[in-house]
């Protein structure tokens, strides 16, 4: 089996290294723009549909999978940061409540099928003051991650129902599943 990471995320390529033996990595580059009337769960499976797909389109006879998570609070989404201040605005909103980070995969297979799926996960922030907001924003960790944080990172997180790969960006136990799917519709 041949497979393409259609993502550019070190962490995502570090926990398909769990799944996978052997896979190259092309980064979707369309633009991420969804619908938004859509739950945050539908929204982040939309948007691995569509960087599995705009990668298959390009390299026939690969599995390319995709992925996208995106932290919600209630129902307002938290994407990655515009700016340092957007990254503060989002830890403050964060700041010793629970949300949820849902991640959408999709797995194209050479044949042009396609398999996917959401997990979901709830994670539980400790009250950050501001001098905590501050010098974590100026590390630059939260510049490229969905909600301006990241799990792996320390003193942010008390707790999570769920799975803590989801968090991270690919829940490994969710491509395992589509994975074993795929094999067994091609026996």
């Amino acid at each position: 089996m041949s497979w393409i990471l259609a993502s550019a995320s070190p962490r995502r390529r570090q926990l398909l290294k769990d799944l996978v033996d052997d896979f190259e990595v092309i980064p979707a580059t369309g633009e991420e723009r969804v619908d938004t009337t859509l739950s945050p769960a539908e929204q982040c499976k939309a948007l691995a549909v569509k960087k599995a797909r705009e990668i298959a389109s390009k390299n026939a006879g690969k599995y390319v999978l995709g992925a996208d998570t995106v932290v919600a609070v209630e129902d307002t989404v938290l994407g990655k940061p515009k700016d340092e201040e957007d990254a503060k605005r989002m830890l403050r909103l964060l700041s010793g409540r629970t949300h949820d980070v849902f991640t959408g995969v999709c797995i194209v297979t050479p044949d042009g099928r396609e398999f996917s799926a959401v997990d979901g996960t709830q994670v539980r922030f400790y009250p950050l003051d501001e001098a905590f907001i501050e010098a974590y924003v100026k590390g630059g960790s939260p510049m490229d991650k969905a909600g301006a944080y990241g799990i792996q990172d320390g003193g942010l997180v008390e707790g999570i129902d769920g799975s803590y790969t989801n968090v991270v960006g690919l829940p490994i136990e969710l491509c395992d599943r589509l994975i074993t799917k795929i094999k067994e519709s091609e026996k």
